[in-house]
């Protein structure tokens, strides 16, 4: 139950023991959700499916243990744990203090809430590519970066390379999809927590892209690896924030007269 703390046994026992009291937190969520906020049914709902997700995230958890680190059982299991990482910041977010925005969005909060989810499920689609480049060792499929293999489109001559690229297309793609977001949302004069947000994923994902090329350059160090995922983690959930805020804006909104 207990093993002695040392080299790669401290890493997997201390994930194991955090996921541990993940369910703990959850569990006393999910019941707060029940007794807090009975007007929200929802909100009790989707607790119940974060922990239905957490199951079955652990379920994965021990066959990627078992079966030693098959492909896609590893990145169905970091998958999961971004879907729980969105749904929870939509709750924690749709449950945090009531935000009164200075101004009204009017028809831009509904195409925030569009552009910004959409958004979201780009980088969700990223990291599950990203979990396969590193799960079936391909990750220094290109070694050289910006170009890959010399060139601006490789050979896609193996599964190995054509992930790769695929990879780092996306990622290009997600980007600008993003920094066009966060100047649109500054543009059309968004209330201060929409513009802050919309910067912070521009500020991100910027970051991200360099620690792609950093990881690359450094033939998979751990450090900037550990840091590209824990980036994308925190991209989504910045996004998701950001389209559950909109949202939460556009209901708010008073409804317009008619004639």
């Amino acid at each position: 139950m207990m093993p002695e703390m040392t080299g790669g046994v401290f890493w997997e026992h201390l994930h194991r023991l955090v996921a541990g009291g993940l369910v703990l937190v959850f569990g006393l969520s999910t019941w707060l959700a029940k007794t807090a906020t009975p007007d929200q049914p929802w909100i009790f709902r989707a607790c119940l499916a974060g922990l239905v997700l957490l199951i079955i995230q652990s379920i994965f958890g021990g066959l990627t243990v078992i079966y030693r680190l098959p492909d896609l059982i590893s990145t169905t299991h970091l998958g999961l744990a971004f879907l729980f990482l969105a749904l929870v910041t939509v709750l924690a977010s749709a449950t945090g203090s009531p935000r009164k925005f200075e101004s009204s969005l009017g028809e831009a909060a509904s195409r925030i809430t569009i552009l910004a989810s959409a958004g979201a499920a780009l980088i969700f689609v990223q990291s599950l590519i990203g979990g396969l480049v590193r799960h079936m060792d391909a990750g220094m499929a290109c070694p050289d970066v910006p170009l890959c293999l010399g060139e601006f489109v490789p050979p896609l001559v193996n599964s190995m390379i054509t992930l790769h690229f695929t990879h780092r297309l996306i990622g290009i793609l997600a980007a600008l999809m993003i920094i066009g977001l966060s100047l649109w949302i500054v543009r059309v004069s968004a209330p201060k927590p929409l513009r802050l947000l919309g910067l912070l994923a521009a500020a991100l994902v910027v970051t991200q892209v360099a620690l792609g090329f950093v990881s690359v350059a450094t033939s998979l160090a751990v450090i900037p690896v550990s840091f590209h995922t824990l980036i994308a983690a925190g991209l989504l959930a910045t996004l998701v924030r950001l389209a559950t805020l909109a949202q939460l804006s556009h209901l708010s909104q008073p409804p317009r007269p008619q004639g």
